[in-house]
């Protein structure tokens, strides 16, 4: 589960797009370009659909 106060603040870092987060797929996705962010352990994952870890 994420804070509501930091789902309030998180935007996409691609198109700066507010996130809707999958709290059962544990993802946040943007509402424009569909890029979809992993939640592990409650810390989003927010590197851009280039990057890799």
């Amino acid at each position: 589960m994420l804070d509501e106060r930091l789902l309030q603040i998180l935007v996409c870092p691609t198109c700066r797009v507010s996130l809707e987060y999958k709290e059962r797929r544990k993802v946040l996705i943007c509402a424009q370009c569909s890029t979809r962010y992993e939640v592990r352990e409650g810390i989003p994952i927010m590197l851009g659909p280039d990057r890799k870890d």
